[in-house]
């Protein structure tokens, strides 16, 4: 990669690149402000050690005479508390010395030869030192401790260091969310693409890669939404032109003698027939452009029910009298519908229950037929695959689309669909649905 591409501002890398340079400077700057305005490298004259406070009090002491210095210790110590001074006892002057731990530098700077600064015992304070005075008495006062110079981890290199990483932190957070962001609208996209058209396209904004990326997804959902409409127009064209030619030839078959032959083209025919519907049928249903609305389930199972039950199948309803929900009628209707034609035709009777919760409602179509072996349950949900021998009675039991098309609507609701063995012998096909559709398309 080339040195201007890496650095060019429309692209991600080039944008991460001038967040940290312009994070960078912008540190510096304010580190520097904040360091003309405070001078930390500057002593701060208005910091009093005690040393002038102390130089003055002996000096003071030194000069009076000895019968002026106890009202002299008195007035000091009203004045100085923290010096703490005292007259000694008489007796001989130890010998000179700096205590130690203690930076006397700038005391000796204050006062001339005559004075004499010598520690005391070490059981006394060690911050107090004694002082011989010109004329021979002692005095002890407690000198403060020199402020030090700050460590390194008390300077100002620290709270650069910690702001440095709170700034860099805070700038990857961003960047981390600036990027993530169009990742997060593809995911969504992805999730809600129809082939109708009710998604709105990927906006092409962002960093220059962001924008090649959602450009080349928004002409792959017009590529697939081509395709997707190419080919039901030709199966719609092959369904229509089917039908004429098998119009005529039921047509034909009525001047056939052979009753028996006739019975038998007139059963294709109307196979062929089944056939391309149900094909054309699937096909279609990922276009449907029915609307979500708030929907009585019961009473769609129930009509369901008595359908079958007019036709003469042993088809009964188990549960609620009420029970409402967010779905598309048809598409529900036609689901369970479907699932019942495969229940009756397989089995003796069908049962279809509902349950119903806050959050959720069950639907089960239940029958007492032969049921689908474990191994080929999740394949009979796959359109065009028809069921094993024992739910494969002869050839006009299906097309393998049934159970495909119930899916797919049910997947469409945000449900799920699974199957079930049934004791002793038998299916349950167990449907789960939410109540409520938030932030879902109208069409699947």
């Amino acid at each position: 990669m080339k040195l201007l591409d890496f650095l060019h501002l429309k692209n991600i890398s080039g944008q991460i690149a001038a967040l940290v340079i312009a994070s960078i400077i912008a540190i510096h700057l304010i580190l520097t402000a904040i360091f003309l305005v405070s001078r930390p490298d500057q002593p701060d004259p208005t910091i009093d050690r005690g040393h002038a406070q102390f130089a003055a009090a002996v000096l003071l002491l030194g000069a009076a005479p000895a019968a002026e210095r106890p009202r002299l210790f008195a007035d000091i110590g009203r004045a100085f508390p923290k010096l703490e001074i005292e007259s000694l006892p008489p007796g001989p002057v130890p010998p000179a010395g700096d205590p130690e731990g203690l930076d006397l530098r700038s005391l000796h700077r204050r006062l001339d030869s005559r004075y004499r600064i010598f520690p005391l015992a070490l059981d006394q304070d060690r911050h107090k030192v004694g002082i011989a005075l010109p004329d021979g008495a002692m005095i002890s006062a407690k000198v403060l401790p020199d402020l030090r110079r700050p460590s390194f981890w008390a300077g100002p290199w620290v709270v650069t260091l910690l702001f440095a990483i709170v700034s860099v932190s805070l700038l990857g957070l961003w960047a981390a969310r600036a990027l993530t962001a169009p990742l997060s609208s593809f995911a969504k996209a992805a999730e809600s693409f129809s082939l109708n058209g009710a998604a709105a396209p990927l906006p092409e904004r962002g960093p220059e890669e962001i924008r090649s990326v959602a450009k080349a997804l928004n002409r792959m959902r017009e590529r697939i939404t081509t395709l997707i409409d190419d080919r039901t127009r030709m199966l719609a064209a092959i369904s229509h032109d089917l039908r004429t030619p098998i119009t005529r030839m039921r047509l034909r078959s009525e001047f056939i003698e052979d009753e028996v032959h006739r019975g038998r083209m007139m059963g294709d025919l109307d196979q062929m027939r089944s056939m391309l519907e149900a094909v054309l049928s699937f096909l279609r249903n990922d276009r449907k452009l029915e609307a979500m609305t708030l929907t009585d389930i019961a009473t769609t199972l129930q009509l369901v029910t008595d359908q079958f039950a007019d036709m003469g199948h042993r088809v009964a309803y188990d549960g609620p009298e009420h029970a409402m929900a967010i779905v598309r009628p048809d598409d529900l209707s036609r689901s369970v519908t479907n699932l019942v034609e495969n229940s009756v035709r397989f089995g003796a009777m069908a049962t279809i229950r509902l349950r119903a919760s806050p959050d959720t409602v069950t639907i089960e179509v239940e029958d007492d037929g032969p049921g689908i072996s474990d191994a080929r349950k999740e394949v009979m949900l796959e359109p065009f695959v028809r069921g094993d021998d024992a739910r494969n009675m002869d050839e006009t039991a299906g097309f393998g689309l049934g159970l495909s098309i119930a899916r797919a609507i049910v997947l469409a609701h945000g449900g799920k669909l699974s199957l079930n063995d049934r004791a002793p012998h038998g299916l349950i096909v167990c449907i789960q649905l939410p109540v409520r559709q938030p932030n879902r398309q109208s069409a699947a």
